[in-house]
């Protein structure tokens, strides 16, 4: 007698488990050990998902691939992520938004929109791969490594073009941090003008945060709530960048798919502005996003061959320090448009 279809269900989830485990497990732990190690150092420049890069990619540089750790690595890179930014959402509020004014609305709207083809375009002046120039545009533009990796899920870029762009925009970013701050005197801005500059120019959110807070509270406010904003264009600006890649697609070439998890995270956006999802969810996700994008990173780290990542030569960096200077101009003027 056949056995019944649901009894061959969960050995068939027990055995996906079994493959995806060990990929998965060493993915998570590095990423708390990255998380543990930035909150133990208490350096802001320590973001978690770079730590979890590099050890994912020295342990792999020591040990070569695994393909017992390959099935969980490819999870880890793609529905783990993917969960992660839809999660993002239920940090950042319309109200948030709204609070900010359109004078600054749209300033937040400008660095993205032109942010993205300038670099793409500038990248094309310097020789560099145009998937590699969409993920440093991207990076630049919204809010850098978290938008790098979810970028990739529609460019479809090499593990080597991620690896690279995540540390262009780490080293553009602290860079940023550091220099910003001892500008806002000569330049004559205020705390709120300074904050907005940071949180519309700085990368990552904790570097532009860091940037604000040298600024004092007033600068903080301004500063994070700027950045937020910019985070929240991180779906619309998926959606674009898929519309765009596909448009380019050639006769017989993939195109781009739809990002619908982009989707997932304006409805958890719309959701938590509503002020019906708990404190203790949105909390769980400032816990759970981190720990995410870090363990994709990290598998992303556990499959990048360095002797590929060497090749890239350095004119990613150049495309990066161009963008970054473009993107920190282009708020300047913004914020000096708004006082």
């Amino acid at each position: 007698m056949a056995a019944p279809s649901g009894a061959a269900a969960p050995a068939s989830r027990m055995d996906r488990f079994r493959v995806l485990a060990p990929g998965l497990l060493l993915s998570f732990a590095i990423a708390a050990a990255a998380i543990v190690f930035r909150g133990q150092t208490g350096v802001a420049a320590l973001n978690p998902v770079v730590v979890a890069l590099v050890v994912g990619i020295g342990i792999r540089a020591a040990t070569g691939p695994m393909a017992v750790l390959t099935p969980g690595i490819a999870y880890a890179v793609r529905p783990v992520l993917r969960a992660a930014i839809v999660l993002l959402g239920l940090q950042v509020t319309l109200p948030q938004l709204v609070a900010l004014g359109p004078g600054a609305l749209a300033l937040a709207l400008a660095v993205v929109a032109l942010t993205l083809p300038f670099t793409i375009w500038l990248g094309g002046v310097l020789g560099v791969d145009r998937a590699l120039s969409q993920l440093i545009g991207m990076g630049t533009a919204i809010c850098g490594a978290s938008a790098i990796v979810a970028a990739n899920q529609v460019v479809r870029g090499k593990g080597e073009d991620v690896t690279y762009a995540l540390a262009v925009i780490t080293l553009c970013g602290t860079g940023a941090m550091l220099i910003l701050p001892g500008l806002a005197g000569p330049l004559g801005l205020d705390a709120g003008a300074y904050g907005l500059w940071a949180g519309a120019s700085v990368h990552e959110v904790v570097q532009a945060v860091g940037a604000a807070a040298a600024g004092g509270e007033a600068a903080t406010q301004s500063g994070t709530v700027m950045k937020l904003a910019r985070v929240f264009l991180l779906a619309p600006a998926l959606l674009a960048l898929g519309w765009w890649v596909s448009r380019g697609a050639g006769a017989g070439q993939v195109k781009a798919p739809v990002p619908w998890f982009a989707f997932g995270f304006l409805a958890l956006v719309v959701l938590g502005s509503t002020g019906l999802v708990p404190r203790e969810a949105v909390d769980a996700s400032r816990f759970l996003v981190p720990l995410m994008m870090a363990a994709s990173v990290a598998a992303l780290g556990l499959s990048t061959d360095l002797r590929a990542l060497r090749a890239r030569g350095v004119r990613p960096m150049a495309l990066g320090v161009g963008s970054s200077l473009f993107i920190s101009g282009l708020a300047l003027l913004g914020v000096m448009l708004l006082r």
